[in-house]
């Protein structure tokens, strides 16, 4: 464990976002990263959230040709380990993203829980652990042109923890840990306020991110109520997220049965069934948890249209997260990627824990991609049946921006289910946005999918790809994130 260097103030740390005016006597800000320790951390607090606290140190690894820190947000006893790596071409004039991943699937698809080091070694991080043999330099990382986080988050989530089993069971909950956390890292880091600030995620981040967004732009108010600086909140970017499970629950026929990506992989007797179980399955839905919600109805529903529909699908034997190819490994070991277990070995070494920071009170414990014990907890709460698309509809309607990105292959969060939401959301740019015809985008000269834009709202298909869509295309997913962030059309 790294010891502690903290900065002090010379009165208690009272002021709350909620009550009265900010005395910025009370805090002095950090302001550089560079004066950062590698062998210790340093601890920021602000006044204005004497609950949350970060630990963050400088760290050289995965890709030295930046600046790369980690650390973790501290919320009295739980704690959320983060990486931050500095953009490649100009970290004192690019924009922020801060990244996390969602959740595994095994049978029952709506539960989070999965570390974003498979976002950070996997997918569209500085450096990639492909096997055994440690990191590897990423060409096609998003840091090209963009300062970048990677949240292990909620809390029991990759080497996330909490001193006396504390947990968070819904994203609403957890937004608030997130939202504190990005103003005492602005607030701290000043040359990074008042930067573009994208809040980006996959799979279950579709359930967050719009949430976690909100939970930011609602803070700002109270901020400048304070006279704290606001943070520049400009858009979200959510790729084969899970933002309506219902429209997504009816499209596994479409992915399973109809050549919507590749030809149909299940025989026609089965998918003959599924079709006839579609009408009771959405029925039973939308009254149990879309019109009214009750928490036995919609678990009822649920189990009936995954019984119907979504086990036909698992027993083929495909992977989930890309239809194209056969499931390597089981699911609930590797998530069918046996690079999943690269990550996790090159995370449990040793020399790699003392490294980044990791807490000594987890020096017992082995690094594990995905929690069950976090899943379980959301799913408890039936999280994952609560659509966050009227969350975006009010973003859109306050301005900020809103990228949906899909690769065509993936079944579980799929391109039919979420083109179908964009299409039926309530905002103020419904009509011009359906009035829009889908047109190819092109890479090189060369299709890379189809998109849809309008008044801000941006949804694209990524040919070839599956559900981690910078792993399957890298070039295209780079190419597709620096347009967005240029507000270049694709």
């Amino acid at each position: 464990m790294f010891p502690s260097h903290r900065r002090r103030w010379s009165r208690p740390l009272t002021v709350d976002p909620d009550a009265g005016t900010y005395d910025s006597g009370l805090f002095t800000p950090l302001e550089d990263l560079h004066v950062l320790s590698e062998t210790q951390f340093t601890t920021l607090k602000h006044p204005a959230f004497p609950r949350h606290g970060v630990r963050i140190k400088k760290t050289r690894f995965c890709d030295e040709t930046v600046n790369a820190y980690t650390g973790y947000i501290d919320v009295e006893a739980r704690h959320l380990f983060f990486y931050f790596f500095e953009s490649r071409s100009d970290p004192d004039k690019d924009d922020v993203i801060l990244w996390t991943n969602g959740g595994k699937v095994v049978y029952s698809p709506f539960r989070p829980g999965c570390s974003s080091s498979l976002g950070l070694f996997m997918e569209l991080g500085p450096c990639r652990v492909l096997d055994s043999n440690g990191t590897k330099f990423h060409p096609d990382s998003w840091n090209s042109r963009a300062n970048i986080f990677f949240i292990d988050q909620p809390i029991g989530v990759g080497f996330s923890y909490a001193d006396y089993g504390e947990h968070v069971g819904s994203t609403e909950e957890a937004a608030k840990d997130i939202a504190a956390f990005v103003h005492v890292f602005f607030e701290h880091f000043k040359k990074f306020q008042g930067r573009a600030f994208h809040m980006a995620g996959e799979s279950y981040g579709g359930r967050y991110i719009p949430v976690f967004a909100a939970a930011v732009y609602d803070q700002n108010r109270l901020l400048v109520k304070n006279g704290l600086s606001p943070i520049n909140l400009t858009s979200i970017m959510i790729g084969n997220g899970l933002t309506d499970f219902f429209t997504m629950t009816a499209s596994y026929y479409d992915m399973a049965c109809t050549p919507a990506s590749v030809p149909p992989i299940l025989d026609i007797q089965t998918c003959v069934r599924m079709k006839q179980a579609i009408p009771r399955c959405v029925k039973a839905l939308r009254e149990g948890c879309v019109d009214t919600f009750d928490e036995f109805s919609c678990q009822a529903a649920d189990s009936f249209c995954n019984t119907e529909i979504g086990i036909p699908f698992w027993r083929s034997g495909k992977n989930p997260y890309d239809i194209s190819v056969d499931c390597d490994g089981r699911v609930e070991d590797t998530l069918c990627y046996p690079v999943t277990k690269h990550i996790s070995s090159y995370l449990d070494r040793p020399e790699v824990r003392k490294l980044i920071g990791v807490d000594h009170t987890l020096k017992t414990t082995n690094f594990s991609s995905c929690s069950n014990a976090v899943g379980l907890e959301f799913g408890r709460n039936m999280d994952g049946y609560r659509p966050t698309y009227d969350y975006i509809a009010n973003l859109l309607d306050r301005g900020i921006r809103a990228l949906i990105y899909v690769g065509v292959n993936d079944w579980i969060c799929n391109h039919v289910g979420n083109e179908r939401w964009t299409l039926s959301m309530e905002w103020s740019g419904q009509e011009g946005y359906r009035s829009q015809k889908a047109r190819e985008w092109l890479v090189g000269g060369k299709r890379a999918g189809k998109t849809r834009s309008y008044g801000g709202l941006t949804f694209a298909t990524v040919d070839g790809a599956g559900h981690m869509v910078p792993y399957d295309k890298p070039v295209e997913s780079l190419e597709l994130v620096n347009r967005w962030l240029a507000r270049e059309d694709l």
